[in-house]
């Protein structure tokens, strides 16, 4: 029997949906370091074979000797994110060796100087934009097609606070990538529910990484979040057990795989799940005329 219908997903899904099995396989992308590591290891100690891809060999190779210790299988993808034809050979030798991508895991992520706009160098900007967003496409347009012929798949993109409201201290490609991403699984969401593709836009909160100790924003910090916050939720996504959070925002500070059962819960009974947790533009007030524009579709 087809699970129910997901927040944002079409109205008849609920008999044409597809519903995928728990992930044996997954590709993590930024596999050699930070999260992308941390997840590619969890994964694995739950019995999930893993390919991890980045572009440094001899780190993804040291993972993948860890990777292999749990029992589970491993596969080193040496691969630059942003080139088609490399993504399109890393999916397919993926999908010999372990048989399956079962979940994509779209964690490698950039992110550019801080600099004012109008101060910002073009390549560098732009190159911020070919790492967050176009990598993650290319890896969901080569993958996801072998999911469907599967019977399904889950998506995790790595978000952000930058995904869902402007961040003052970043600079505007990473705000505007992070965006984008969370609009692009959206629609990864409508298009792919029905043939049993689940995606979910999972922002980390703040882990203690490279990246995220360059920011200025982050400077001093010391209260960081635990990296098995992220990974439980992965764990759990892994397991489908949060397919009904499918095509929504989740962020690990303020959820865990229960709070978001719940939550899930709560918007089947409101009927609210066609906006739950999706990105809006708030309206100006109460007595603004596109209010309901806005925030109701």
């Amino acid at each position: 029997m087809a699970d129910a219908p997901a927040a944002g997903a079409p109205r008849d899904a609920q008999v044409r949906s597809a519903v995928p099995s728990p992930a044996r396989t997954a590709l993590v992308t930024g596999a050699s370091r930070g999260i992308g590591r941390e997840v590619a290891l969890s994964l694995a100690r739950l019995g999930v074979d893993v390919a991890l891809l980045a572009r440094d060999a001899a780190r993804l190779e040291s993972v993948a000797e860890e990777v292999r210790a749990t029992g589970s299988t491993a596969v080193v993808l040496a691969t630059d994110v942003s080139d088609p034809v490399a993504v399109r050979a890393a999916v397919g030798q993926a999908e010999e060796v372990l048989g399956s991508i079962d979940l994509l895991v779209n964690n490698a992520g950039a992110l550019e100087s801080e600099h004012p706009l109008w101060e910002a160098d073009p390549e560098e900007w732009w190159s911020v934009f070919e790492t967050n967003v176009r990598a993650p496409f290319l890896f969901n347009r080569y993958a996801v097609p072998g999911m469907i012929e599967r019977g399904g798949g889950r998506v995790i993109d790595l978000a952000s606070g930058a995904s869902s409201h402007e961040m003052a201290s970043a600079s505007s490609a990473y705000n505007a990538s992070k965006t984008a991403l969370l609009r692009m699984g959206a629609k990864l969401h409508d298009e792919g529910f029905e043939h049993g593709i689940r995606v979910f836009e999972l922002a980390p909160g703040v882990v203690k990484t490279d990246m995220s100790t360059s920011m200025s924003l982050h400077e001093g910090r010391t209260d960081w979040t635990p990296a098995e916050r992220v990974t439980d939720v992965v764990n759990a996504i892994a397991a489908g057990e949060l397919d009904m959070c499918s095509g929504w925002f989740l962020r690990v500070s303020h959820d865990t795989p229960a709070s978001l059962r719940a939550c899930a819960e709560q918007v089947a009974a409101e009927g609210t799940g066609r906006t739950a947790r999706r990105l809006r533009v708030l309206p100006a007030g109460s007595d603004d005329p596109l209010a309901d524009a806005l925030t109701q579709r």
